[in-house]
């Protein structure tokens, strides 16, 4: 269980999970209304793209597939485990999440599907970086398992075991936060269009300055 989790698992959790709802929201309203922060759907889609005999068509979903793996393995070298852990670079891995979501947002006002290429990257770097604390599976970039988990723990509860309630409560704050980001990002598109992509850039920015901030002011105590 969660005894001690600490506030900025939690801030944290909760803003990446809106970067991500917003990303999202961005890719189904915009370029082919294609999901970026997850590959359940684009898997899906190059599976039966292959009774089509399509192939720019298998490509451009292979890309995306190709680039979130990608994006996934640039955090798995540079932090070199999966479990978060206060003191880590993860500064520098949100700045590259920042430049991959303004090229995403140049690349997509082009109409070059380069954008999404990059968007999909920084969507898979994100869900790498942040994986798990104490246990807790933390994966911001999709829902699936993190309702899977609240179910779980809910069915474990009516058998009469503990309930984790800090752990509840980490999960829902990354499915308000999705969620949060999903509304802001339908908005923000429909003012924006692809540029609405470097909101989440910024908040990057911010995070990436306020977690190098709160990391030195912990570590110099």
């Amino acid at each position: 269980m969660i005894t001690k989790l600490p506030r900025w698992v939690e801030y944290g959790a909760f803003i990446l999970s809106l970067i991500a709802g917003l990303v999202n929201a961005v890719g189904l309203l915009g370029f082919k209304h294609q999901a970026i922060s997850h590959l359940s759907g684009t898997a899906t889609l190059l599976g039966t793209g292959l009774l089509n005999n399509n192939f720019s068509e298998l490509i451009y979903f292979l890309l995306i597939i190709v680039s979130f793996i990608l994006g996934a393995a640039m955090s798995g070298y540079f932090l070199r485990s999966g479990a978060l852990k206060l003191g880590r670079n993860y500064s520098a891995l949100l700045y590259l999440e920042m430049v991959f979501l303004i090229g995403a947002s140049y690349f997509l006002m082009q109409g070059s599907a380069n954008g999404i290429y990059l968007a999909s990257a920084a969507c898979g770097l994100q869900n790498a970086f942040a994986s798990t604390y104490s246990g807790a599976i933390v994966r911001t970039t999709h829902l699936t398992g993190i309702f899977t988990d609240l179910g779980l723990m809910l069915g474990a509860k009516l058998r009469g075991q503990a309930f984790d309630e800090r752990k509840a409560l980490l999960l829902l704050l990354i499915m308000s936060g999705f969620i949060a980001g999903g509304t802001i990002g339908a908005y923000c598109y429909a003012l924006f269009k692809f540029q609405a992509l470097l909101i989440p850039a910024g908040i990057c920015l911010l995070l990436a300055i306020s977690y190098s901030i709160y990391s030195r002011k912990i570590n110099s105590k």
